[in-house]
């Protein structure tokens, strides 16, 4: 076995339908009594529904949360917890609204409790990013891991069945990449391979009965499984190029991760076997990078980038900055394959594990 390092993190995990009732009681138990709620616009009656619950340990709602978090937000939300004296932050809300409260944190080192409405999985790592200008900087910090998150899947049934479908395909691309990270371990693997097998499994049912509380109670287990990976072991080029082109083009972030998943995973794969065997028996295919595909078509996510607004032009200069400062990766990147890459995934051409052979 190869040698490995595996560090648990401190985290409490309230999982089930109706556990938001619980959060007046995980709030004493963190000692918050001075808390900031954040939400977006569109999530406001969550927010308010929040505040409300938590009665007198909540002192105000602020709702400006916006995708990729840039800089000029995360100060308001700075500004708006200094200006009460804010004890902790209630992130209510998708990835977004988690990415908010961590850039508050990492400024403050405020105890964050999370309440996710996707399966995006922010809420169990300590990653974070902020956009400034067209770029988007990510960073890990400690300070930023929510100390409670709470799973209630009732909060899921307002989730449209669209962004399920590319928030649940976000949430699996985390768990793919963690399969080959260079400091992957047996433990993570774990959790990757039946976080994968738990949203593969629920995913069809969410889609085609959005109001199956035990199907979304899976999919909010297996993301749950799988943004742990995330949180754990590093990241390799399917998280690079999704960054790339969300910040530097303001790609919708999900459905990047959506598109972009089963042609990194063509790409990477051949290898990375093990990664690719393990894959194989989640998903219960021959072709992990050809299923993938398949499973989002049968979800009805977006298959290519030219659906998301990104222009072809755009495309050499995209496989320029994600050639910058490249991630680790488990098979050697180059501009012409990273290009090429991105074609295929702009025209939505289907992919498999030999579409990247003599590359």
């Amino acid at each position: 076995m190869t040698p490995f390092t595996f560090t648990s993190r401190p985290a409490r995990i309230v999982f089930g339908a109706g556990s938001l009732e619980r959060l007046g009681e995980e709030l004493d138990e963190l000692g918050i009594r001075r808390a900031l709620v954040l939400s977006t616009p569109e999530q406001r009656f969550l927010a308010d529904r929040v505040r409300k619950l938590a009665g007198g340990r909540c002192v105000d709602v602020f709702d400006g949360a916006i995708m990729h978090v840039p800089v000029e937000v995360a100060q308001s939300g700075l500004d708006a917890a200094r200006a009460i004296e804010a004890d902790g932050l209630i992130a209510a809300g998708g990835g977004s609204t988690l990415g908010l409260a961590k850039a508050i944190a990492l400024e403050t080192s405020l105890p964050v409790v999370a309440i996710p409405t996707t399966y995006a999985g922010s809420e169990v790592t300590p990653i974070y990013g902020m956009t400034s200008g067209n770029e988007k900087k990510t960073g890990k910090s400690y300070r930023v891991l929510p100390r409670t998150v709470i799973y209630d899947a009732s909060l899921t049934l307002t989730l449209p069945v669209g962004l399920s479908a590319t928030s649940g395909l976000n949430a699996i691309a985390h768990a793919a990449e963690g399969l080959y990270a260079q400091d992957a371990n047996p433990v993570m693997s774990l959790f990757a391979e039946e976080g994968i097998r738990s949203l593969a499994f629920a995913l069809p049912s969410v889609c085609a009965r959005p109001d199956d509380v035990a199907a979304r109670e899976t999919a909010q287990y297996g993301a749950w499984l799988c943004a742990t990976v995330l949180g754990n072991v590093g990241m390799a080029l399917h998280h690079k190029l999704c960054h790339t082109l969300g910040g530097t083009f303001n790609l919708p972030h999900a459905e990047t991760h959506a598109v972009v998943l089963p042609y990194a995973m063509a790409f990477n794969l051949p290898a990375a076997t093990e990664a690719a065997e393990r894959l194989r028996r989640a998903l219960d295919v021959p072709d992990p990078a050809a299923a993938l595909y398949d499973l989002g078509r049968r979800l009805g996510a977006p298959s290519a980038l030219r659906a998301l607004g990104l222009a072809e032009s755009d495309l050499d200069h995209a496989a320029e900055v994600a050639m910058r400062s490249p991630y680790f990766n488990p098979r050697p990147l180059s501009y012409g394959a990273i290009r090429r890459l991105l074609q295929m995934a702009f025209d939505g051409t289907a992919p498999n594990l030999h579409s990247f052979d003599g590359i």
